[in-house]
């Protein structure tokens, strides 16, 4: 399994970033927004990689960021979403947003990507939004005071709901969100739980 790649960037077009690692050219599909973090032609670029294998071909999948990787991998869980339909809604939304879409079930937002159909949508939104219940967040922190206020609030709870879409345990998202204003849109929760969490690795 190839977890990473890092290397000259030899190549970019939409959709396509190719990275030379040690005189191989590895080309990898990827979103416009991991194409719009890598630098020029002749940079050294740094991927993320999902390696995807099908009958007929063996794709590699890089992205700039875990976040990013880890929605894509959620995204091609669901029933009738390929790699390619993927990368088409991670390129028109931010991992962030796409878990505030999951998280509100918003899945209107999901349909403004070219071939992404409002039962396709609407399949995302049901399919990931039942991984995470708030019967699981309770068992996981262990009934700390942090928990109750996680679960008691509407725009507190979609907030942790949304880190967890975004692949950061459910303890981690709890008790990031918990030290916050509630009174925050879900938005903003996301935002400074995501700067908190990184502050403290």
């Amino acid at each position: 399994m190839i977890y990473s790649l890092r290397g000259k960037l030899t190549h970019k077009e939409p959709n396509l970033a190719v990275v030379e690692c040690g005189g191989v050219g590895y080309a990898c599909r990827t979103t416009l927004n991991t194409l719009s973090k890598l630098g020029g032609v002749g940079s050294e670029a740094f991927l993320l990689t999902y390696l995807y294998i099908r009958e007929d071909a063996v794709e590699i999948f890089g992205f700039a960021t875990e976040q990013e990787l880890n929605c894509f991998k959620m995204l091609i869980s669901v029933s009738g979403v390929g790699p390619k339909a993927g990368l088409a809604i991670l390129s028109d939304t931010t991992p962030e947003g796409f878990a505030l879409n999951v998280a509100t079930g918003d899945y209107k937002a999901f349909t403004k990507t070219k071939g992404v159909g409002p039962k396709l949508a609407q399949r995302v939104v049901l399919e990931l939004k039942d991984k995470i219940t708030n019967e699981q967040l309770a068992s996981s922190v262990g009934g700390a005071e942090s928990v109750t206020a996680v679960i008691g609030g509407g725009n507190v709870s979609e907030a942790v709901s949304a880190l967890v879409v975004l692949g950061y345990s459910q303890a981690e998202a709890a008790s990031a969100v918990a030290k916050l204003d509630p009174s925050l849109s879900v938005e903003d929760l996301i935002k400074n739980a995501l700067k908190a969490i990184a502050a403290s690795m």
